[in-house]
């Protein structure tokens, strides 16, 4: 009797509520939690940044005086990145090159674009042949069907015309005598004949 009670205990109503809220609050934090904690993190960077440009004068950097090598010691904002950001050469270099980047990636692209129309060219061409050939089979089947269709035509008249033909025969053969039971007792009395 105690284990029964306990268990029910166990499986409660409100403690599957609580278990399933807990899990469903997990889950929640799980899947929101890295994109919360990453959009907090830029807006410290944000305001860090903010705060830190107000207070940090300018830096002057002119590469062309100062060797790449013999960087003053006290000054701490300078850095190569800034000198080549700001190096008209640099620059056109970099444009330049990305330039070449882009030209080659649109060649790259195009080549891309004419193997897939290629591709889709030969493709068209083969659905056009077997599209050709369903076509040819066809009218072979209808060309066939056609001619049994007269020829079950043809068929029909002369079972009819030799249906008139029986009948009149039939009729013409009553009229001199002739009974259906008659042909058949003298065909049961010639086949005694023969037999005996």
């Amino acid at each position: 009797m105690a284990m029964t009670q306990s268990s029910a205990g166990a499986c409660s109503p409100v403690v599957l509520k609580t278990g399933l809220t807990v899990i469903a609050l997990c889950i929640a934090g799980y899947i929101l939690g890295p994109p919360l904690y990453w959009h907090f993190m830029e807006g410290l960077a944000a305001v860090s940044q903010s705060s830190s440009s107000s207070t940090c004068p300018p830096c002057v950097c002119d590469c062309s005086s100062q060797p790449l090598l013999s960087i003053p010691i006290g000054l701490s904002n300078t850095s190569f990145t800034d000198c080549a950001k700001r190096d008209p050469e640099v620059s056109e270099d970099t444009e330049k090159n990305f330039a070449d980047l882009l030209a080659e990636e649109l060649k790259l692209r195009e080549a891309e674009s004419l193997e897939h129309q290629r591709r889709a060219d030969m493709a068209l061409l083969e659905a056009k042949k077997v599209t050709s050939q369903y076509q040819k089979e066809a009218d072979k089947c209808t060309s066939g069907m056609e001619t049994c269709e007269e020829a079950r035509e043809k068929a029909e008249a002369a079972l009819t015309a030799q249906k008139r033909l029986t009948a009149m025969w039939e009729q013409r053969a009553r009229q001199r005598g002739w009974k259906e039971g008659m042909a058949k007792s003298r065909a049961q009395a010639q086949g005694n004949v023969q037999t005996a």
